[in-house]
């Protein structure tokens, strides 16, 4: 099990039993270690060991590129419902966050990954998230998957340039009442994307732009934060009638 070990802005992934060097000395990990433990490293200096959660996942897994935000990835939750026993066609695996939220909240999720070193990454990553059993990464092209599949999903997340010819094939991908949702960075790839929703007879088609900004406070008043990007992409929603 892996777990976080944390001191302030210090954060370092370790497996029971591993030995882990940081500035503050050398953190012996005990094999029964637990989450809510105290370690203290040979310069009496502690670290609290934490529980990996969503967020711990997005931090420290390994990357091939640039992942979905997390809020992102709530607002695809929130919007779909995803839960306990769904079963979710993904593709655009890329690191995997997107997945392994999925899974974590309950589903079953098969994703395709084009670069096959991608896939292999992705797939350590299902074993950092604890839910390599719920999630099959599979190195390929969706849509010659979708030419021959016969299986209904529950859910279709998709996160790649050409979206849109899976979206043409969703009324025969879902199943009745189950949902779509198609991420972007770029409006072009969006707008084809709900076109295509529109022209199969999906319903509820919706599209977002995806922006959060934090907010200043100090002796002078409180604004929106200047610094950092507001805007991270656009999800476009449908549902299957």
């Amino acid at each position: 099990m892996t777990v976080l070990v944390v001191r302030g802005s210090r954060q370092f992934l370790v497996e029971p039993g591993e030995e882990q060097g940081t500035d503050l000395g050398v953190l012996e990990v005990p094999e029964d270690v637990e989450p809510g433990d105290t370690l203290t490293t040979h310069l009496d200096e502690e670290f609290q060991v934490r529980r990996l959660r969503g967020p711990d996942l997005f931090n420290h897994m390994e990357r091939t590129g640039a992942p979905m935000m997390p809020r992102d990835i709530g607002l695809i939750i929130g919007h779909v419902g995803v839960g306990r026993g769904d079963r979710v066609l993904d593709a655009g695996t890329g690191t995997g966050v997107l997945a392994s939220y999925l899974a974590r909240a309950g589903a079953d999720v098969l994703t395709f990954e084009r670069d096959p070193e991608f896939a292999e990454v992705a797939r350590g990553n299902m074993e950092l998230a604890d839910v390599s059993e719920s999630v099959d990464v599979r190195a390929g092209d969706v849509t010659d998957y979708v030419a021959d599949c016969e299986e209904r999903f529950d859910v279709i997340t998709l996160d790649t340039e050409d979206a849109a010819t899976v979206v043409e094939e969703a009324p025969d991908l879902l199943a009745q009442g189950g949902y779509l949702a198609v991420y972007s960075p770029f409006v072009e790839n969006t707008r084809e994307a709900c076109r295509a929703a529109r022209e199969v007879g999906l319903s509820d088609v919706v599209t977002q732009e995806t922006i959060q900004r934090e907010m200043d406070f100090d002796d002078r008043g409180s604004r929106p934060s200047t610094a950092g990007v507001g805007h991270t992409g656009y999800l476009t929603f449908a549902r299957n009638v």
